[in-house]
């Protein structure tokens, strides 16, 4: 999960914000020693601004690695870190925060930071991105085997389970809903969704986000739908007398995998393994279709609807831990046109941090980070898609440009 963001304020004590991934409030963690690194450039000098953006780098990192959303509070007194607190704001805690090494290589400054993390049980989703509508486009969730389907003719599900979900989010009201069921995400489904390139970004993910102006990309793969035993469906006498008095077993499995991925880097921001098992009870030719009416009334259907409400739950509480993000389309001097409106919750006066993207290309496994510029936007115009407001300073004097993000946390 590396969806990277990053609050640098230039003084003594450095508090900072990265919004990530929430992990299920049920997962259990163990203890674990962690170690991450970050990276930062120094500007003009200015070792003290780099080594704190470095560090922030380094403690989102470890954040990604034990899958949590944290905050930090530094002191530096005459450019040496004397003071490191993480605090893990969801289900993760941190202790005896280290620096294991400082390297400085031309204007690239590299922190690798050690600290003992442990799983803790909080909230969030109570700042302002909170009252927001996220853009959340849901792609289909296609079948890894489609023999499964056969039985029940089941064929259609991989269309029909994100449309399902989609129903369950727009009913909540909490997000707004891009439909994209028809589209594939994985050319791999065996090893999907965990094979992504070698920066562990899928560029499919932010091309698809980029067209529909998504924020997130919600994704899956459908891994069975067979039944226990295939041989208890088989049309013979003997087979018909042997499920009228139970003695096959007429179970079905359900697994699927679903995906959370940030349409700006690509990143996943969680990532969960749903299943059930219950009674494929459908009278012949009863159930035609994932979801159809036969479908519903099965014991089968009904414990799948409960694992599509658990899916939808899980999308609206993992992205209620994210900061509001949308795209910067238009600046002309003192006025910028974002891609967001009042379909989101925006209203005039909401005022809007500018980032700007940045990449560090020595790094590998480098993922786009936003660097606060220091400029906010004030809405004063609020259309249903779209937005306009007054930027706090002008933009060609701050080089805010198309395609910067505005952001509320």
């Amino acid at each position: 999960m590396t969806a990277f963001y990053r609050r640098l304020k230039q003084r003594i004590t450095i508090s900072a914000a990265c919004a990530l991934a929430l992990v299920l409030a049920s997962q259990s963690l163990l203890a674990a020693v962690v170690e991450g690194v970050g990276h930062a450039s120094i500007q003009n000098g200015d070792i003290e601004s780099a080594r704190a953006q470095a560090r922030q780098a380094a403690m989102r990192d470890m954040a990604l690695q034990y899958d949590a959303r944290i905050s930090n509070s530094d002191t530096i007194e005459n450019g040496v870190l004397t003071n490191s607190r993480l605090r893990v704001t969801s289900n993760v805690g941190a202790r005896n925060v280290q620096v294991v090494d400082e390297f400085r290589s031309g204007q690239l400054l590299r922190l690798t930071l050690r600290a003992d993390m442990t799983s803790q049980q909080r909230s969030c989703g109570h700042g302002a991105a909170s009252t927001l509508k996220k853009r959340v486009a849901i792609t289909g969730f296609p079948l890894l085997y489609p023999d499964h389907a056969r039985v029940g003719r089941l064929d259609d599900a991989g269309e029909m389970l994100p449309q399902q979900l989609q129903m369950r989010l727009r009913e909540a009201g909490s997000v707004q809903i891009l439909a994209a069921t028809n589209l594939r995400m994985y050319g791999d489904l065996l090893n999907a969704p965990t094979a992504q390139q070698d920066d562990n970004r899928l560029t499919n993910v932010r091309q698809l986000a980029r067209e529909l102006g998504a924020q997130f990309v919600v994704s899956g793969v459908i891994r069975d739908l067979d039944v226990a035993d295939p041989s208890a469906w088989n049309t013979s006498v003997l087979g018909k007398l042997k499920r009228s008095v139970g003695a096959v077993d007429q179970s079905r499995r359900f697994i699927a995998d679903m995906v959370i991925y940030d349409g700006f880097s690509g990143a996943p921001v969680y990532q969960q393994r749903f299943s059930a098992r219950e009674q494929w009870n459908a009278g012949l030719g009863s159930a035609k279709g994932f979801a159809s009416a036969g479908f519903e009334q099965t014991d089968y259907g009904k414990a799948v609807a409960q694992v599509m409400d658990d899916m939808a739950k899980s999308v609206t509480d993992a992205l209620n831990c994210q900061p509001f993000m949308t795209r910067i389309n238009r600046v002309d001097g003192e006025l910028a046109t974002i891609e967001s409106g009042a379909t989101s919750g925006l209203r005039p006066s909401a005022t809007l941090q500018v980032y700007r993207s940045a990449q560090h290309f020595e790094a590998l496994d480098a993922t786009p980070e936003l660097t606060e510029t220091g400029v906010n936007i004030t809405l004063n115009n609020v259309h249903p898609e779209f937005a306009s407001g007054k930027l706090s300073a002008h933009g060609g004097q701050t080089n805010i440009q198309q395609d910067d993000i505005a952001v509320v946390w």
